[in-house]
């Protein structure tokens, strides 16, 4: 018998995630990547890092060295509901679990909704990860499409006439991969649906605070609680957009009736998140540091986006389409004539440049015209170079 067969069955079939296979073609020597979305590690704050890095070792040291609570560490809880309001959403800190990023905050939340053959809806196109994750509940996925303005809450409507949906997973605020923000109208008719049908709402916020205009939403967590129907919504947050991916420090604001049992599954997971991480980001919060961090990010970024948007136009505009990001690390293109991206990923290797093809971010029928682009890790020079390698690719 082979070995393959003391697998669980729901593992057997099991893909690994093809962006991070990707980032392999992104390590070849003079491959320029606009693939993975990987924060700029030239934007990190090495001092205030630094900083905190000493404030941890001189006087938080019995915190960051031995065993936490699985909650969380109690003063980064405390700060991260001041970070909260300043996102508008009021909660308390012990409705706030510390994770592993906001990766481990979607397994955790996942695990604890989904039983077999469970519906969970998901926008088409969708955030990768999260289609892994479902996959290993055995939970049956269903997706609605999304335009300029976010998931077509409409067609979630019709889908509710017919099928009984335990969750919707969405990312509202440049999303990934499409960079596209739910409006404002269709948060409220998402949190609405959910509190008339009875189904969870995961909204996955790694993004907003990458802002290029003034224009906010409000998270569909503060909409839900302005409604009265707070309990619809888990909303999981991360610092690996806005301080560095290399902590693994995110959070789940959890509704009061999931809190426990979250936690129990994250005890039979990893006890807590990495105390050393959490005790460093505590610290770095307390240099007030994070504001202007944030600021210097949106600015390099917006430029970054710009920058591509303008030489995609110019260059290949009679080939892609696109919305233009307002914020966020995607920009999300198709291309106007039929054309199969990943198989065309192999012409564009060997010019050099490596994307993401498009079809991976479906759960079913995907459109492989599409590609996703990141540009917060490329210079100037490199999306100059990279637009000009895509171009000769054709």
């Amino acid at each position: 018998m082979s070995n393959r067969m003391h697998l669980a069955q729901r593992i057997q079939d099991l893909q690994p995630s093809a962006i991070r296979e990707l980032l392999k073609h992104s390590k070849m020597p003079g491959v320029i990547s606009l693939a993975g979305g990987i924060p700029s590690a030239d934007l990190f704050d090495k001092e205030g890092l630094a900083l905190a890095t000493q404030s941890v070792v001189e006087s938080r040291f019995n915190d960051a060295f031995q065993y936490g609570l699985t909650e969380g560490n109690s003063a980064l809880r405390e700060q991260l509901v001041g970070l909260c309001r300043q996102r508008g959403i009021e909660t308390q800190s012990d409705r706030l679990l510390i994770t592993s990023g906001s990766q481990q905050a979607l397994d955790l939340l996942i695990r604890a909704l989904a039983d077999e053959g469970d519906v969970f809806v998901v926008e088409r196109p969708t955030y990768l990860a999260t289609l892994q994750i479902l996959g290993l509940t055995g939970a049956t996925v269903k997706s609605v499409g999304s335009d300029e303005h976010g998931m077509i809450v409409d067609e979630l409507e019709e889908l509710l006439q017919t099928t009984r949906i335990k969750c919707v997973y969405v990312v509202p605020t440049f999303g990934n991969p499409s960079g596209t923000t739910l409006s404002g109208e269709r948060r409220e008719k998402l949190v609405r649906l959910a509190a008339e049908h009875s189904f969870m709402i995961i909204e996955d916020d790694p993004y907003g605070e990458i802002a290029f205009t003034d224009r906010r939403e409000k998270p569909l967590l503060q909409v839900a609680t302005g409604m009265g129907c707070e309990e619809h919504v888990a909303y999981t947050s991360t610092f690996s957009k806005i301080l560095a991916p290399g902590l693994r420090v995110g959070w789940i604001i959890l509704p009061e009736w999931m809190k426990q049992k979250v936690a129990i599954i994250k005890q039979a997971t990893d006890l807590h998140a990495n105390a050393f991480a959490q005790s460093l980001v505590s610290a770095y919060l307390s240099l007030d540091r994070l504001a202007p961090q944030i600021a210097l990010i949106r600015d390099a970024y917006q430029q970054k986006c710009l920058r591509l948007s303008q030489l995609l136009t110019e260059e290949l505009g009679e080939h892609l389409t696109f919305n233009q990001p307002e914020g966020g690390m995607f920009l999300w293109a198709t291309f106007r004539e039929a054309r199969d991206t990943t198989a065309w990923l192999q012409r564009t290797l060997e010019k050099g440049v490596v994307y993401v093809p498009g079809e991976f971010f479906f759960s079913d029928n995907p459109d492989r015209r599409t590609l996703r682009f990141s540009y917060a890790t490329a210079t100037d020079e490199q999306l100059v170079e990279a637009v000009s390698r895509l171009k000769a690719a054709l």
